[in-house]
């Protein structure tokens, strides 16, 4: 399949699809060929750049890579994880238990982050425990 850019006598442009450029020869030969505008069957070929595929190292140039962020708003939550990462001790699945010593003074007080399931974050906030959702997945969840 090919397709062409076309122009009819009357000046408007249109594209359409042939098998290959012999039938687009032998439908314009026969009249056959029409602008869907008007109607005018005088159709000729417009002057277009091949679509041509870049080559695969060319392409796999051009893709992002998916350890890079892909626009500012990945940036900010990268730099975000980063900060708490760098800023705060992970206690990983113990959130819940830790966050609730630290709360009753029975453990230092420090920042944390983890993981807790839905019921136990809502009944921490329920608590009055200063806490809340972070926009990313933890390192152990990450591939």
């Amino acid at each position: 399949m090919i397709r062409y850019s076309l122009k009819c006598a009357s000046g408007h442009g249109f594209e359409s699809w042939f098998q290959s450029a012999e039938a687009f020869a032998t439908l314009q030969g026969a009249g056959q060929v029409s602008c869907p505008v008007c109607g005018a069957t005088k159709v000729e070929k417009e002057l277009m750049a091949p679509a041509v595929r870049p080559a695969r190292k060319a392409a796999a140039a051009e893709r992002p890579t998916l350890a890079e962020p892909a626009n500012e708003l990945e940036a900010a939550i990268a730099a975000l994880k980063k900060q708490i990462e760098e800023n705060s001790e992970y206690v990983g699945m113990n959130f819940a238990a830790e966050a609730r010593r630290i709360h009753a003074g029975e453990a230092p007080e420090r920042a944390i982050h983890g993981e807790a399931k839905p019921e136990d974050a809502r009944k921490m906030l329920e608590e009055g425990l200063p806490v809340a959702p972070l926009p990313f997945l933890p390192a152990r969840k990450v591939n």
